[in-house]
């Protein structure tokens, strides 16, 4: 459930902030960049703290330079479908502000966040045709348009439980720990989180995890998944 809580403003220059080179933000010039700081403002949200909701009018973009962001649509049943996890360097909001349409997403801290905010004249300065940052926007939307309809197809044809060991894979690959504990996924979900993205009750997301640990594909600790077999969870997200 979102959180009420306030927010509070931070001071963060872009050229300091260690997601930057991650950015869309990142072609910018160095005159560009100073036109975004001077108009931007950062905020820290707290775990549950909503960045923008569902059918809401776009007024800017958002770009998160620390933590993560579930970003979600709710069902008829007002169930929530996590369609992704954004993280630092990600850009929010803006394929809503191109097309001048409402918010078709909302978007939650999942855990401690700063997050800058560039009103929406400040960002359409930058779209200059021919331009590199112009040039990246567009290949940022046709991509991302692109793996959501890849990733639609791909989970319609699976069963509940290919898509349980799917997404775990996934979320191993961009969230994953590289050190002695490799497989460990390194991100605050529930398992009612983990159950929106697979796509299915929170009860039988947890049936499937004992599954795969009787397996001995991964290992829980708390909310904390190991994944110890990789190649026996892409079989299973296969059959």
């Amino acid at each position: 459930m979102a959180s009420s809580r306030t927010s509070t403003h931070t001071s963060l220059a872009c050229e300091f902030c260690q997601s930057h080179h991650r950015s869309l933000f990142g072609s910018l010039t160095e005159s560009e960049l100073k036109n975004v700081d001077a108009g931007k403002t950062c905020t820290k949200y707290k775990k549950g703290q909503v960045l923008f909701h569902e059918g809401t009018r776009p007024l800017g973009v958002f770009c998160v330079s620390r933590g993560r962001i579930k970003v979600y649509r709710l069902g008829i049943d007002g169930k929530e479908q996590i369609i992704k996890i954004s993280a630092s360097g990600d850009l929010l909001g803006y394929k809503a502000l191109l097309s001048d349409q409402h918010y078709n997403l909302s978007a939650e801290a999942l855990d401690d966040c700063v997050v800058c905010f560039v009103p929406k004249e400040d960002f359409l300065e930058l779209l200059k045709p021919g331009g590199k940052f112009y040039t990246d926007i567009l290949k940022a939307v046709c991509e991302e348009n692109g793996v959501m309809a890849s990733k639609m197809t791909e989970m319609a044809q699976r069963s509940v439980r290919q898509r349980a060991a799917l997404s775990l894979l996934m979320l191993k690959d961009t969230y994953g720990i590289e050190h002695e504990l490799e497989g460990e996924i390194e991100i605050n979900l529930t398992r009612e989180d983990l159950a929106n993205i697979v796509g299915t009750a929170t009860e039988s997301l947890i049936r499937l995890l004992n599954e795969f640990k009787k397996e001995n594909l991964i290992e829980t600790q708390g909310r904390k998944i190991r994944i110890l077999d990789p190649k026996g969870l892409l079989l299973a997200s296969k059959r």
